[in-house]
């Protein structure tokens, strides 16, 4: 079920919304991802090679001479944090504030998902500091909480003079996390801090054992491939309100090239210090979050 963005004014129901995108996706699915080991057992299935073993049935091997693991009705619960940007940047473009609302019911739907399969869940708002982080839970108050903050943070015009700063919120949620969890950010990455500063923090996070995803939140069309009219512009900065006069044909080439070393930059990094760096297309839909999420799950109970 693809649901546009462009055609929600507010999140006036964004639970409903995020219920009905998470069926639709689910009902996708050519498999179900809801199986895994947990206390209750359901079913035996034939081992396959190259998976874990610690779930093989010896007693079955015993009177069988066959390898079957044991599969439950539900996963082992997870430890997921969100963070999401929330600063001028991410309230791009203004006429409809498409990278934070696309962020936001990302992480609803997320949220739906944690529900599902009994992941405890919290969720962080930042800019240049943080502006709320919530405790970890696992219940229908909390997501309740939590769509309620998503739903201010969509509205709130005095983000649009807030700069960026990934590096320092991160740090500061890594000293607060505690045992292995995964951990996804919702960013578009654009700040004024050194890039190096951003993977010397994903770099606390993996080395405390967290699984690390970046959703790297972005308009395609105008932020990398500069695609607008043939005619003169006035752009400016959200966050920091600078201007400049230019037209889009003069620049674009130089523009396009200069975005696509960046982001070679950034793509390089996350291979390296194995962060999964899923490139988001606010104009698309949010399946491919979910995607991620349910790859990224499937992993880490392995």
């Amino acid at each position: 079920m693809d649901i546009s963005l462009e055609d929600i004014a507010v999140f006036k129901h964004l639970d409903l919304l995020a219920k009905r995108q998470v069926e639709g996706f689910i009902t996708g699915l050519h498999k179900s991802p809801f199986h895994g080991f947990s206390v209750e057992f359901a079913e035996h299935r034939i081992y396959n090679p190259g998976e874990s073993t610690r779930h093989i049935d010896w007693k079955v091997f015993a009177k069988t001479d066959r390898l079957y693991t044991k599969r439950y009705e539900e996963e082992t619960n997870l430890r997921c944090y969100i963070l999401l940007d929330a600063s001028g940047s991410m309230y791009y473009p203004q006429e409809n504030n498409l990278k934070i609302r696309f962020s936001a019911f990302a992480t609803a739907c997320l949220m739906q998902l944690f529900q599902k399969q009994r992941d405890a869940f919290a969720l962080a708002t930042f800019s240049d500091s943080i502006h709320f982080q919530s405790q970890l839970k696992s219940t229908q108050n909390h997501f309740n909480q939590l769509l309620s903050v998503l739903q201010v943070t969509v509205r709130t015009p005095s983000a649009l003079h807030l700069s960026t700063s990934v590096s320092k919120a991160i740090h500061a949620i890594s000293e607060q996390i505690g045992r292995r969890a995964m951990v996804m950010i919702f960013s578009d990455m654009f700040e004024q801090e050194n890039i190096e500063d951003v993977f010397l923090a994903l770099r606390h996070l993996k080395h405390q054992k967290h699984e690390v995803l970046v959703f790297h939140t972005i308009h395609r069309s105008t932020e990398f491939d500069f695609n607008f009219e043939n005619r003169p512009y006035e752009f400016i900065d959200i966050e920091t309100k600078e201007k400049i006069n230019l037209h889009p044909l003069q620049v674009r080439e130089q523009y396009q090239e200069r975005m696509a070393q960046l982001m070679k930059t950034v793509y390089e990094k996350c291979a390296q210090y194995k962060i999964d760096l899923i490139e988001c297309d606010v104009q698309q839909s949010v399946d491919q979050v979910l995607q991620a999420y349910l790859v990224k799950r499937k992993k880490m109970l392995i």
